[in-house]
């Protein structure tokens, strides 16, 4: 706060002024627009995310489950998983073993049958080098 001197008065105000010091703010007629424009873009990207989000999720209708897997040997690796599908159709799913550094070191596919919608299975992977883990990579139907 700053004291003037108002004929020989003292008057105590803001240093930067009250908002009578200063001009009324211009009317902006195109703001509603901009915020509507705004408004639009972030539904848009919104949407768009959230698209990409469930496509990424895969395929919904198929699911696997690694139940266990066995690095035991060097030149091979086993793996017992279990598919939930459609009992009507058939999938298709590759099996990978990676070693310490995530580097596949053996895969290959598994093509279950239509006819059941619970399959366990029991594998086994040829390996170029020591696993350290298997997993199912993926599954889709057929």
């Amino acid at each position: 706060m700053v004291t003037r001197d108002v004929e020989n008065g003292h008057q105590t105000v803001p240093v930067l002024g009250s908002p009578d010091d200063l001009p009324d703010r211009p009317a902006r007629p195109g703001r509603f627009i901009v915020h509507a424009v705004i408004g639009v873009l972030v539904a848009v990207f919104a949407g768009g995310w959230g698209y990409l989000m469930l496509a990424a999720g895969g395929n919904p209708a198929i699911i696997d489950q690694t139940i266990s897997f066995d690095t035991s040997r060097p030149d091979s690796a086993g793996i017992t998983f279990e598919i939930v599908k459609p009992a009507d159709r058939s999938a298709v799913c590759r099996i990978r073993a990676d070693d310490v550094n995530h580097v596949e070191v053996g895969s290959r596919e598994v093509t279950i049958p239509a006819g059941e919608g619970i399959v366990r299975l029991k594998e086994t992977l040829a390996t170029s080098a020591q696993a350290t883990s298997v997993s199912v990579y993926y599954c889709h139907l057929t």
